[in-house]
């Protein structure tokens, strides 16, 4: 096993990368990628930076640079759904793109043409690992499993949300999952998403995301580790 861990900005890979041994950084794509064991495990941490492109080009990076065998991706995300409070952690059931749209052409929103999935679907055992080292920390939060939405925007407005919610059923909205998973599916690579509440997506994400980016990202990164000492146990 060789885990590739993701998270798109400093703050939800920099304890990793602290935890790291026999660290060794290759640079490429301009990107930093940290290799080592991380709780036992063989491990490659690396920030994609912001957006689908930037996570894609890191995923196939992973797949094919660094022979990952599972990834995970970590970081925050807005909340679609009432039952996901701030804090909170939502691990994917699968992810779309919720600004795919060749609807005009006759396919479904979210759909890439050429593709026979819609929503890419997570890998069963890195998803259970994932709510069993939730449970284990105890860290008084919830843990839901669901349908993550991404795409090339903040989502910030009640509209916006309405939106997601009711073309894609999506349980919470951030700007790199689906497009890691879309890289995972094609490379045959079991992956989950893990995020870290950081506001509603609604018109208070102004003032909720600055106040709990940290403490979020900072949790779903324990998380992180508890799911790697799981696996390599």
């Amino acid at each position: 096993m060789k885990v590739g861990i993701i998270g798109a900005m400093e703050v939800e890979v920099e304890s990793l990368v602290a935890g790291i041994a026999d660290d060794e950084v290759t640079s490429l794509t301009g990107m930093e990628f940290h290799e080592g064991t991380l709780e036992g495990v063989p491990v490659v941490v690396v920030r994609c930076g912001v957006g689908k492109v930037n996570a894609a080009v890191c995923a196939e990076a992973l797949a094919v640079r660094f022979d990952v065998t599972h990834v995970i991706n970590t970081g925050v995300a807005g909340s679609l759904n009432a039952r996901l409070d701030i804090g909170d952690i939502l691990v994917s059931h699968d992810a779309v793109h919720h600004d795919m749209d060749v609807s005009a052409l006759g396919y479904a929103k979210g759909e890439v043409p050429g593709l026979p999935v819609v929503a890419f679907p997570a890998s069963e055992g890195l998803v259970s690992a994932v709510a069993r080292a939730v449970s284990q920390l105890d860290l008084g939060i919830s843990c839901i499993e669901g349908r993550v939405a991404s795409g090339d925007q903040f989502v910030s407005g009640q509209g916006q949300k309405d939106r997601i919610v009711q073309e894609f059923q999506a349980d919470c909205c951030e700007m790199e999952g689906a497009s890691i998973a879309h890289a995972c599916w094609l490379n045959g690579i079991p992956f989950a998403i893990v995020r870290a509440i950081s506001d509603k997506a609604d018109g208070s994400a102004q003032q909720d995301y600055p106040s709990f980016e940290r403490k979020a990202a900072h949790d779903c990164a324990a998380i992180v580790r508890k799911t790697l000492e799981l696996l390599g146990a």
